[in-house]
């Protein structure tokens, strides 16, 4: 399973927005949509979901994880400016 760097980490509030943390690649992405995410469901949350785990079995394009991942956060409001 790749574990590609993406160019530039999201960042996105943690513990109700009392800390934050520094995503920077898929395996990243899907471990904090699955242990940590505010509201597990809706169409962003899986989109952003299925989009990692194409990206570490190498079935999508690298890129398409952390465009589905940011607009994740934003959809659930946890994306740091």
């Amino acid at each position: 399973m790749p574990t590609e760097i993406w160019q530039k980490p999201i960042e996105i509030a943690v513990a109700g927005g009392d800390h934050f943390k520094s995503i920077q690649n898929s395996r990243e992405a899907l471990e904090t949509l699955m242990t940590c995410w505010p509201e597990k469901g809706g169409r962003s949350f899986a989109i952003a979901k299925r989009a990692c785990m194409k990206s570490l079995s190498g079935e999508a394009d690298d890129a398409a994880a952390p465009r589905a991942f940011q607009e994740a956060a934003i959809e659930a409001g946890i994306l740091r400016p």
